[in-house]
């Protein structure tokens, strides 16, 4: 598969984060970790990507099981959770940050946005190991920062601009976080993810839809404000 200038360039900013992860050195927003995730009071206003059930069952046989044997005590995302970010609008707080007419206000640009918009593919290459939490990463297709630049403008405009610090303002990536702990991963569970990212294997998704929800960190009290076709 032939990998595009803009496939080159997300990788550049990819391989940015690794190193700042591996310096220690993130400039960029992250959720700090909590002994409870799964009752996590902390909420977010954002928007994701929800898979379909053949990459869902792939993420768990070939990436999810393997870990958990490794690391059974870490909080591992079940079908129900796992997501892919697409824009975020306001980060996990309590009390979040964000009221119900800011809902309502963003609710009214997705449904005005999100269908002039394209479906695109993502090309998941890579597992990425965070301070606190694992991550598989994928290139897309431009479509990706189309919308979310998009958004952003849109969602700035009506008094609800994205509080998230980014590390890039373009070359907006698939992001699918797999696990979160609190404690530090074990050498053989870092062993173990090098070689799962290694040997990845999957076939380019096509997201074909958007949500609008609020949530904590690992999608549990998960209120679904709104889901969009692409075209």
């Amino acid at each position: 598969m032939t990998v595009t200038t803009h496939q080159l360039k997300q990788q550049e900013i990819i391989d940015r984060i690794a190193s700042q992860v591996s310096n220690k050195s993130l400039n960029f927003s992250t959720v700090s970790p909590i002994d409870d995730f799964e009752n996590d009071p902390r909420t977010c206003l954002t928007s994701v990507h929800l898979p379909h059930q053949s990459l869902l069952d792939q993420v768990q046989q070939d990436l999810i099981e393997p870990l958990r044997k490794i690391e059974p005590d870490f909080h591992y995302y079940p079908n129900d959770c796992l997501h892919m970010t697409i824009k975020s609008i306001r980060v996990i707080n309590d009390p979040p940050h964000f009221n119900e007419e800011d809902v309502q206000k963003a609710e009214k640009i997705f449904d005005e946005t999100i269908p002039q918009h394209k479906k695109f593919n993502v090309y998941f290459y890579r597992l990425l190991l965070f301070p606190n939490n694992l991550a598989l990463i994928g290139t897309t297709d431009e479509e990706l920062d189309n919308i979310i630049l998009d958004l952003d403008n849109k969602l700035t405009a009506g008094g609800i601009p994205d509080d998230k610090v980014y590390t890039n303002s373009q070359y907006f990536f698939s992001n699918m976080t797999l696990t979160r702990f609190s404690t530090p991963p074990s050498d053989i569970f870092k062993q173990k993810v090098t070689e799962l990212s290694d040997s990845l294997e999957f076939e380019p998704y096509q997201v074909d839809s958007v949500t609008l929800l609020t949530c904590n960190a690992v999608l549990r009290n998960k209120q679904i404000r709104g889901t969009w076709e692409l075209k």
